[in-house]
């Protein structure tokens, strides 16, 4: 069977966690690598035993041997390239957001659709062998009815002020950055795992570190703090450190999180707990491998990933037996093998059937976004609307 092609466009933290993940599925081959400064482009191409080198992205698209390209690209980079990847035919995998507007994204979708292009995502936190399981459980109301949802996402990376990263100004991330880059994720769990939809917010956001100091050399995403012998310049900060956010879901359930990534200790922790009629069950990301099980009138049970004890739903999605504990690189392969499955059988995705985050689910997380930004503003409830 002749390999699926594929490149990456950017070359920071996770375009290599991309290009690592595909390579583990074994019928697709990463040929190309696109960044934004040839020399870096060239190097890293040449530590991962990369063959093709672009000197930008559009020569990587006028590529005819490439049949799936990646944007793992800055945020505001994200609508241009993904909309320049559909006009050339080719299927998309995107980083999220989607773009950074629910205007832009909603262009996007309708784009993909009309260009018959299999189109994703990168919502991999679904793709847990845990979150599958706990998704069926769910759906056969082994909880009982679900009352409600309540957690958070919590990191420390940018806890000091002479933390820095291209995300935190709204020219380069976005107008929103703790929700739009990890409190998405919580949202894109929770419901894809309930079944049930955002439908109305109440947001409370706060920049708890309003100047920042910028080195002078570049430092990379999640980099290591280094204070001493730097030279800094100050920056004023226009996005979130921290939002709390109450939740309406489209039956009725009720829900709140908080996310932050100035919480000192916490180093990726994405946590939700669901309250049933009948029992609770609580999953920790950076404990990928438990499911907390909650009961009233017995003791308390602990679930680990074991294939042996999961429903058929969930057992393709682990691939060790129980004890081998499988992680966050995992949950990125079960994102990619379940995308690139959809183009090796030549289906086309839609969000009631794909079993991976598709360009409706970027686009729904881009308008509950928008709505989380408008209604810290007006300091009242607001509808998620789709522009």
């Amino acid at each position: 069977m002749e390999k699926i092609k594929s490149g990456i466009i950017g070359t920071g933290f996770i375009g290599p966690t991309h290009i690592e993940a595909i390579r583990r599925l074994g019928f697709v081959e990463v040929i190309g690598l696109a960044g934004h400064n040839k020399d870096t482009t060239e190097k890293k191409a040449a530590e991962l035993g990369i063959s093709k080198v672009y000197e930008h992205y559009r020569d990587m698209l006028q590529d005819s041997e490439i049949q799936v390209v990646h944007n793992c690209t800055p945020n505001h980079l994200h609508f241009e390239i993904n909309k320049e990847i559909i006009l050339e035919g080719k299927h998309v995998l995107s980083e999220k957001p989607l773009a950074i507007s629910c205007k832009e994204s909603s262009e996007l979708l309708a784009l993909a659709k009309k260009q018959n292009i299999v189109h994703g995502v990168n919502f991999n936190y679904r793709q847990f062998p845990i979150i599958k399981q706990l998704k069926a459980m769910i759906a056969n109301e082994e909880l009982g009815k679900v009352n409600l949802v309540h957690g958070s996402y919590l990191q420390d990376w940018l806890l000091f002020d002479t933390d820095f990263s291209w995300r935190l100004t709204a020219e380069t991330g976005g107008k929103s950055r703790a929700v739009a880059d990890i409190g998405s994720h919580w949202c894109d769990t929770v419901q894809y795992v309930l079944g049930k939809k955002i439908v109305e917010v109440f947001a409370d956001l706060a920049t708890v570190i309003p100047v920042r100091k910028k080195p002078v050399s570049n430092i990379s995403t999640f980099g290591a703090h280094k204070a001493q012998d730097e030279v800094y310049e100050d920056i004023t900060i226009d996005t979130e450190d921290y939002a709390s956010v109450l939740v309406r879901f489209d039956d009725g359930t009720r829900g709140a999180f908080t996310v932050s990534q100035v919480s000192a200790g916490r180093k990726n922790k994405l946590e939700f707990e669901i309250n049933g009629s009948q029992h609770s069950a609580c999953w920790n990301q950076e404990e990928p491998e438990k499911l907390w099980i909650g009961h009233r009138d017995k003791a308390n049970e602990i679930l680990l990933a074991d294939p042996s004890l999961f429903v058929p739903e969930a057992r393709d999605s682990i691939h060790h037996p129980g004890g081998h504990n499988e992680g966050w690189p995992d949950a990125l392969k079960n994102m990619m093998n379940n995308f690139y499955t959809y183009i090796l059988e030549e289906k086309l995705p839609s969000s009631d059937r794909a079993n991976f985050a598709t360009f409706e689910d970027g686009h729904l997380s881009m308008c509950i976004t928008e709505a989380i930004l408008e209604s810290h503003k007006k300091q009242k409830w607001v509808k998620v609307q789709d522009h």
